[in-house]
């Protein structure tokens, strides 16, 4: 039956009983405590009396205790309730005005014939109403001579006690349904949202990816929950994209390499073959076709993985050395004036195999926008213009350059425009941007000082800024 009410209704149900149990401890704990108390306060008042008598009575000669006890009972001012009866074994029973209850009582007149041999204090019904009853014997010297009865009628108490009850449970009540409303409106409210959040995860499921929760309105667990999800899901649905461009990408750029390879084998295998110089070319080509499209396929799959959370190996690393070794490594692929890098010497934190080869796409670039003897240089300086310190590595060229126009064109995948590229892959500068952007940096295309393009990485200095002078 709970599951047709709901998690909230269980939830609720199950509030219900804990706070009930607890209300219920509380007011049984009330109730005894007030119970003990106002007992605990007639017993005081009749033992007053008591102790009273017995004080006296101690002083009086055992001839003269009917006398004392007379003049006792006349005398001691009762409060209202109280009752008192004084009985003596050889003599008769003094008692104080409304004692004929009290005297019809079996246990009263039980010690009226035999006095208790102590004290003795009990709560008892007499005539249908409760009582509170001490009885204690009277002593003439070392023998027991009499007894002393004292009650007190407990009827105001049980009204009180009654009422106080009534009022206890009131209140318990009360306070039971608005804790158990107040325990279900938020646990509606909550589930609520947390049904939001599976209705979306089962809509994902399906393939929508396209579902968000938005503002919860709240600054609670559950509202961070909410902005934690969507942000699952942003990063969930870039991957996603990432992937599906990655296969339109692979699937369009290697169907050319592909069918011309094919084309020329075909070709080939129509022939006799008997002229290896034929068979040669053919071949050359083939080969030249296979590695362009292995050089696509690689530069694909990185590019795919820059969303991977392990996509980069950040470690420190001497920037002035590094551009050192890219202009080592490309001064010896053409013919160009290549300008000894400057660069401040600092350390920064990158993935340096990352930075490395897009420095090398960025040169790259620069090298088929030029020709023999024009000028290629690497330049790296400091900017902190942005709130924090970053980063600027710049390679220069002065080739045709890049028309404004055109600077963001170039950025995507599979951008030939103007001369730059004509023979690449049209992947390297989206490489670049996206290993800028892993960093948390951007990339920036202006004009060099040489009348060429300057195509710039920008990117955070990290924690290492032993900086020096630019050399």
């Amino acid at each position: 039956m709970l599951r047709r009410v709901g998690s909230a209704g269980r939830l609720a149900v199950f509030n219900t009983l804990i706070l009930a149990m607890i209300l219920g401890t509380v007011v049984a704990v009330f109730i005894g405590n007030f119970t003990t108390s106002y007992q605990a306060v007639a017993a005081s008042s009749i033992g007053i009396e008591l102790h009273e008598f017995q004080q006296q009575a101690l002083k009086q000669k055992p001839s003269n205790l009917e006398v004392f006890s007379r003049n006792f009972l006349v005398n001691y001012a009762l409060a209202p309730g109280e009752v008192v009866v004084i009985a003596y074994t050889h003599g008769g029973v003094l008692s104080t005005p409304g004692s004929a209850s009290v005297l019809r009582s079996p246990q009263v007149r039980q010690w009226l014939v035999t006095p208790p041999a102590r004290t003795v204090v009990a709560s008892t019904q007499i005539a249908g109403s409760p009582v509170e009853v001490v009885a204690a014997p009277i002593f003439a010297g070392h023998n027991v001579v009499g007894t002393f009865i004292a009650t007190s009628d407990l009827s105001q108490f049980a009204a009180e006690r009654a009422r106080e009850i009534r009022l206890s449970i009131s209140v318990g009540v009360i306070a039971l349904v608005a804790a158990v409303m107040s325990t279900f409106v938020l646990l509606r409210r909550l589930l609520r949202k947390v049904g939001r959040i599976t209705t979306t995860a089962q809509n994902i499921e399906s393939g929508n990816l396209d579902e968000r929760l938005g503002d919860q309105g709240s600054n609670d667990e559950v509202g961070e929950l909410a902005h934690t999800f969507d942000s699952m899901l942003d990063r969930l649905q870039t991957v996603m994209n990432a992937q599906r461009r990655l296969l339109s990408d692979v699937s369009h750029q290697l169907r050319t390499p592909l069918t011309a390879a094919r084309g020329h084998l075909e070709v080939l295998g129509r022939g006799p073959m008997d002229d290896p110089a034929e068979v040669r070319e053919t071949l050359d080509i083939v080969i030249d076709q296979i590695d362009h499209t292995r050089s696509v396929v690689e530069r694909l799959l990185m590019l795919g993985r820059v969303m991977e959370p392990d996509f980069l190996d950040v470690r420190p690393t001497e920037l002035r050395t590094l551009l050192r070794e890219v202009h080592g490594a490309v001064e010896v692929l053409a013919r160009r004036d290549f300008r000894e890098p400057v660069s401040p010497d600092v350390v920064i934190e990158v993935d340096v195999e990352k930075l490395r080869g897009a420095l090398m796409n960025l040169v790259d670039n620069a090298i088929r926008a030029t020709h023999d003897g024009d000028t290629v240089a690497l330049v790296a300086e400091l900017d902190d213009e942005h709130g924090e310190q970053m980063m600027r590595i710049s390679v220069d060229d002065s080739g045709p350059g890049i028309e404004p126009n055109q600077r963001a064109a170039v950025l995507e995948r599979f951008a030939r425009p103007g001369a730059r590229d004509r023979d690449g892959s049209g992947l390297g500068l989206a490489i670049v941007k996206a290993v800028a952007e892993a960093h948390g940096g951007w990339i920036e295309i202006t004009t060099s000082p040489y009348g060429g393009a300057r195509v710039t990485m920008v990117v955070p200095l990290g924690t290492h800024d032993d900086e020096s002078e630019v050399q």
